[in-house]
């Protein structure tokens, strides 16, 4: 039946279930694990009415039937559903259980195991709540069956029991006072109806409003029936080689699994199945940016990287050395260069950068470095100028008289690139260059830029303004690209015309090989994995909230300051309120102003007005403050030297990466330095994540830890379109998931790169991906 007749008809489509027998097994194996029916599962529960309506159909054509078009979810129930993301009949089978319940493995409470993970049943007999400590409310209700009684104890204030009602309890039973206990256990209640035994296996699923769990199975059953067989996009030979389940099989067995193991099994194939979109989208981005585009070619021989490598009073790390041979590299071949560059703070990214921006600069084009904010585009011109200076490549200082304007100024200058390299500096707030003395106005440079006589331009989102054009832009750096959408960066690329220039990414916050793989699987990497010699590492204290302890750490306060150093001390993390942070920050400085009174203590938040943060910025750079209050302004694009001691308020409210990068801070000086986490950490995850900070240094460590606590979902943001949306895949467990299904997906498009030969496959790709589809070829 074609499409338009089955929307035209939501009555046919709307049909009952009944079952559908694929065979019953007992394999637990992957591509051949027939086991029972979604009918066979559910029989005597859904009135036996079938019309294959959906038959064969795949996931793409499901994503277009709204899920009202199902028996018994109206109006109400769709819009409630649409709230919690379930839109279409694809997303209700791709909502699956989070866990089982095997009540073909229901123990009697007198014969339960101790220590073990399991699941019981029995009646509420007594409910007893009580509040305790700090607030909390302790539940515990007497729970019996025909041999025995078991108390469950939970330590919330939203759990609602009532006597008489007949509940399933999963957990780990243990004896308590010599009674049989369990804490915390997760809860399922019975529908009216339901048997507490009936031999088979429960799927679990995440709630939905405006469904009961019962309600939940059969409409989720409802949809499977009907849409069974579910087409297949992958070929046979890779199902059989990878030993995956077939995609109805697995849809079957994810939902309504005869046995756990088979849910495992089902499981898999859906994780490789989303991990697989991911990638192939990926795949297929990279191909559109590097073989469908126009790049330039860049001559990485010259002799002004030599000049400047040279000129350098250190060695290049290793990590240095082959980083600039990548890049470099990339930039000889007539396809556009898209590289990640990442190394933690002090590992020499700068270094790097501009050895690629002087590759452009000598191959007659311009580079450009676009920067998140004013005071990191900022350190990264000084750094840049004082680099060149110091390798004998700062150009001729032009001083411009009375009102002169750009031609004027020039008529006797020598080229671009000739005897230095011409830097320029464009924020919303600040103009300047390395070439003119004195100051300049915003408009010279938009003009110097669009006719050549910048070699290179260091900005915040001033560079992407429609105004500004250059005149042959060959490489675009952006710093710090996750504060960044995809849309600026492709901005700043598109101000190249009639070819694509090479993109550098530079990040400083390490990234874990499998979230590299999904965040930024259309780049290639090139990681700093080494500090350069020398630095010190920074010592990280565990303070507590005590009198005794922040007294002690006061007085290293000051032994500090004696000693000619400076103090950060970050604020409380107040999520969501710029306006709530700069309050806490200021109510800190007042505070410490008051302990530290012998001490200058400044301050410094987001809703300053930018001059005044220049000029708080200025007097701590000068050594004109002793101790700077401030919020996580300063966690990235701050370079002080001098600061050899960080003091984090409430670190464990904070992300380890931001610690990481907060701690970062300090240490950039030849100075030993110290970063003090003041905490009291309630949270099982609060306490693993400063004892990671206590114990390790290594950037890249912390960011596995990091992914492992928080989860994947707070992580990916908005970067890459189909990360942040993977319901089943963790990055993590499923990392040997995550490089097959890249191996295969781009492999695939390797193959045809069109996926002319796949058009189901490249359908799902389009509708899963929505309207970030037309970024496969844009950026």
């Amino acid at each position: 039946m074609r499409e338009t007749n089955l929307l035209a008809n939501p009555r046919l489509f709307a049909a009952d279930v009944t079952t559908i027998r694929h065979g019953v097994g007992t394999s637990s194996g992957g591509r051949n694990c027939n086991t029972l029916s979604v009918g066979q599962v559910l029989r005597g529960v859904l009135r036996p009415s079938y019309n294959p309506l959906m038959a064969g159909r795949h996931l793409s054509f499901l994503a277009g039937i709204p899920v009202d078009k199902l028996t018994g979810i109206g109006p109400r129930a769709s819009k409630k559903l649409a709230s919690s993301g379930i839109h279409n009949v694809a997303d209700l089978l791709l909502h699956v259980p989070r866990r089982y319940l095997d009540r073909s493995q229901l123990f009697d409470l007198a014969a339960v195991p101790l220590g073990e993970e399991v699941t019981v049943g029995g009646t509420v007999l007594s409910v007893v709540q009580r509040r305790i400590s700090k607030g909390r409310m302790m539940t515990t209700a007497t729970i019996g069956d025909e041999t025995t009684v078991m108390s469950a104890v939970w330590f919330n204030p939203y759990i609602k029991i009532k006597e008489g009602e007949e509940l399933l309890l999963s957990g780990t039973v243990e004896r308590f006072r010599g009674s049989l206990q369990m804490k915390s256990p997760d809860i399922d209640r019975l529908e009216s109806g339901e048997s507490l035994v009936t031999g088979r296996v429960v799927p679990v699923h995440p709630s939905l409003a405006g469904l009961t769990p019962y309600k939940l199975r059969s409409t989720i059953a409802n949809a499977l029936v009907r849409s069974q067989p579910i087409g297949e996009v992958l070929p046979e030979e890779m199902l059989d080689r990878l030993d995956l389940m077939d995609r109805a099989t697995a849809f079957q067995n994810i939902h309504f699994p005869s046995a756990v193991e088979h849910a495992a099994s089902a499981r898999r194939r859906l994780v490789f199945d989303e991990l697989f979109r991911l990638e192939l989208s990926l795949a297929l981005r990279k191909h559109a940016q590097q073989a469908l585009a126009t790049g330039v070619r860049h001559n990485p021989g010259g002799p002004t990287v030599d000049t400047f490598t040279a000129a350098l009073p250190y060695k290049l790390t290793g990590a240095q050395e082959r980083s600039i041979t990548e890049i470099q590299t990339d930039m000889a071949s007539p396809n556009p260069m898209h590289r990640l560059l990442q190394g933690e703070v002090g590992s020499g990214k700068t270094v790097v950068a501009v050895a690629a921006l002087l590759t452009a600069v000598q191959s007659g084009f311009q580079g450009a470095v676009m920067a998140p904010t004013e005071v990191l585009a900022e350190q990264h011109y000084f750094g840049t100028v004082a680099l060149l200076e110091s390798a004998g490549l700062k150009p001729p200082l032009i001083t411009p008289s009375g009102d002169a304007g750009t031609e004027s100024l020039f008529q006797s200058a020598p080229d671009a690139g000739v005897g230095g390299v011409r830097v320029a500096l464009l924020t919303g707030n600040r103009a300047a260059t390395n070439f003119v003395a004195g100051t300049v106005r915003r408009a010279d440079i938009v003009g110097w830029i669009a006719d050549g006589t910048v070699d290179v331009a260091v900005g915040t989102h001033a560079l992407i303004q429609d105004s500004l054009s250059f005149a042959n832009l060959g490489l675009a750096v952006v710093d710090e690209q996750h504060r960044f959408g995809v849309y600026q960066r492709v901005q700043l690329r598109d101000k190249a015309d009639g070819y694509v220039p090479d993109l550098l990414i530079m990040t400083a916050t390490p990234i874990p090989r499998t979230l590299a793989m999904t965040l930024y699987g259309d780049l290639d990497v090139s990681v700093l994995d080494e500090m350069p010699p020398g630095r010190m590492p920074v010592r990280t204290e565990l303070v507590p909230k005590t009198d005794a302890a922040l007294s002690e750490m006061h007085s290293e306060v000051r032994s500090a300051v004696a000693n000619g150093r400076q103090v950060f001390v970050v604020c409380p993390l107040v999520e969501d309120s710029d306006k709530l942070q700069a309050a806490s920050a200021t109510a800190e400085h007042q505070r410490l102003s008051s302990v530290f009174s012998e001490l200058s203590v400044g301050l410094l938040h987001g809703q300053m007005r930018p001059d005044d943060k220049e000029v708080v910025m200025a007097q701590f750079k000068r050594g004109q403050l002793d101790v700077l209050v401030a919020t996580t302004v300063i966690e990235v694009g701050i370079d002080i030297p001098n600061a050899a001691v960080m003091i984090i308020e409430d670190a464990d409210r904070f992300g380890l990466s931001q610690l990481h990068q907060l701690r970062g801070r300090v240490g950039r000086g030849e100075h030993a330095s110290v970063c003090f986490l003041v905490a009291d950490p309630s949270t099982p995850e609060g306490k693993r994540r400063l004892a990671a900070m206590v114990e390790t240094t290594d950037g890249f460590e912390l960011a596995e830890m990091d992914l492992s606590i928080r989860g994947q979902g707070t992580v990916f943001g908005t970067r890459q379109a189909g990360a942040k949306d993977l319901k089943l895949a963790d990055i993590l467990r499923d990392a040997a998931t995550l490089i097959s299904a890249r191996r295969e997906a781009f492999a695939i498009v390797a193959d045809d790169p069109s996926l002319s030969g796949a058009p189901a496959m490249r359908e799902e790709l389009e509708v899963f991906l929505g309207e970030d589809a037309e970024w496969l070829v844009r950026s």
